[in-house]
């Protein structure tokens, strides 16, 4: 029977029209999923600063979860996109089914630490009372309740695995949306809805996230016949499909979990010189989201393409991709720069800005942009190791810019005394990674591309 399944488009279709069409679904959703992350705090911001500081101290926390499920996602897609271009159809739905086991599993480690280390957490970072109780209970609500958003990613993750983005977009956009609409009416109360503050943010995220992952299991289900899911096989995992996403999976983990360690720390740097400047760090983490999540859109839709292809055999569709890639993500990034450069005060403004906020958060703003390009050119390069089944490089380039270069770099620049310095960490920081992902990059694509 395995036999019968039609070529898959990643196969056939000219590549442009390929990465266009799988990638502009996925840059859609992800720039709304962006401007979610970003209304989120904007109405946060309206409670209060404490309120946008105790988020900004949650984040870490947050996104670890998050790198949790995208990072296996990463070693599902590798899998299974593999699997589809060498034809191995049984083992694509095994790589599925176990994919969606193993985030069932990695919830309920997130619900035990919502239970009993939020307020660790949170209190590592801070002594106000203030934030300290609204930063436990936000982190509390989206450990404890994020069943929903492990399942959504991961099915979003089937869905771009075999091509269909556009039905990801649908997923994750609907989310989103339904996010956004939720947020002013339980953060502030409307009619009979109660006022809950940070606690209704948490929710309505929480609330999105599980609409999403029910339409991700309808599409799967319902539209998505590249593979075929089943609760026997869901529940009888195999080991070799779970070595092998693990095996991917790990080290994009790891390498997205280096963000978390980055932040937190950052946090730590920048709380001693003042919430405020805590709070400037959250807001361009948002801000800078609008520009990442494109190029992060783009080099998912470019993923599954090199994956295939290189199942396949085919060295020139796998050069064509990474060359096309390449320029649609500087175009990108460096369009995000220039706005960082020219309206950063106008950005800012957007979270209701003090003066002082201000004052910090212009010069953070324009100086960070500065690395934008060069963080275009190294996500790119990196597409190819996570297809490759190679994401060790991913990692020890991860750990090299944000661990071994980006914190020093700040700690060092912040014992001047002078705020506005310890912004220049991050291009430091991009140049260390554009050299690190260069040399990897051409160790790879000479290996494994040059000779098929």
């Amino acid at each position: 029977m395995e036999n019968v399944r039609e070529e898959n488009k990643m196969g056939v279709m000219p590549v442009k029209k390929l990465i266009v069409t799988m990638s502009i679904p996925m840059m859609i959703s992800m720039l709304v999923q962006a401007l979610y992350n970003v209304v989120d705090s904007i109405f946060v911001s309206r409670i209060s600063e404490n309120a946008l500081t105790a988020v900004t101290l949650a984040f870490p926390m947050q996104n670890l979860m998050i790198a949790v499920a995208a990072g296996t996602g990463v070693g599902i897609n590798a899998l299974l996109s593999r699997s589809l271009g060498e034809k191995h159809f049984d083992k694509a739905d095994q790589a599925a089914c176990t994919g969606i086991l193993l985030n069932i599993i990695h919830y309920f480690i997130f619900f035990l630490i919502g239970i009993f280390g939020a307020d660790a957490f949170i209190r590592s970072q801070t002594s106000d009372p203030e934030i300290l109780a609204l930063g436990t209970t936000y982190l509390s609500i989206v450990c404890v309740l994020s069943i929903g958003m492990f399942f959504q990613l991961t099915l979003e993750r089937l869905l771009q695995s075999t091509g269909r983005t556009f039905y990801s977009m649908i997923s994750q956009s609907v989310g989103a949306v339904i996010n956004i609409i939720l947020d002013p009416i339980l953060i502030f109360g409307v009619g009979p809805v109660p006022q809950m503050g940070v606690a209704g943010a948490a929710y309505a995220t929480i609330f999105g996230q599980t609409v999403a992952s029910a339409i991700g299991l309808y599409l799967n289900m319902a539209k998505n016949s590249d593979i075929r899911l089943s609760w026997k096989r869901i529940l009888h995992p195999d080991s070799v499909s779970v070595r092998e996403i693990y095996g991917v999976g790990i080290p994009s983990t790891l390498m997205m979990a280096i963000g978390s360690a980055m932040t937190y720390l950052m946090n730590l740097i920048l709380i001693g010189f003042s919430t405020t400047a805590a709070a400037v760090f959250g807001v361009y983490f948002r801000l800078q989201s609008f520009v990442f999540m494109p190029v992060f859109g783009l080099n998912n839709g470019v993923i599954p393409v090199l994956a295939y292809n290189y199942g396949a055999r085919n060295a020139a569709r796998i050069k064509e991709s990474l060359r096309f890639t390449l320029v649609l993500a500087l175009v990108i990034m460096m369009a995000g720069a220039a706005v960082f450069a020219a309206i950063p005060g106008a950005l800012l403004d957007l979270f209701a800005a003090s003066d002082e906020m201000k004052v910090i958060g212009i010069p953070a703003l324009r100086t960070i942009a500065l690395s934008f390009p060069i963080a275009a050119v190294c996500i790119v390069m990196g597409s190819i190791f996570q297809a490759f089944s190679r994401s060790i490089y991913s990692l020890i380039i991860s750990v090299g810019r944000q661990l071994v270069v980006l914190i020093p770099a700040a700690w060092l620049l912040s014992l001047t005394g002078v705020v506005a310095n310890v912004w220049w960490a991050f291009p430091i920081a991009e140049i260390a990674s554009l050299l690190l992902s260069t040399w990897s990059f051409r160790k790879i694509y000479r290996e494994m591309v040059l000779t098929l």
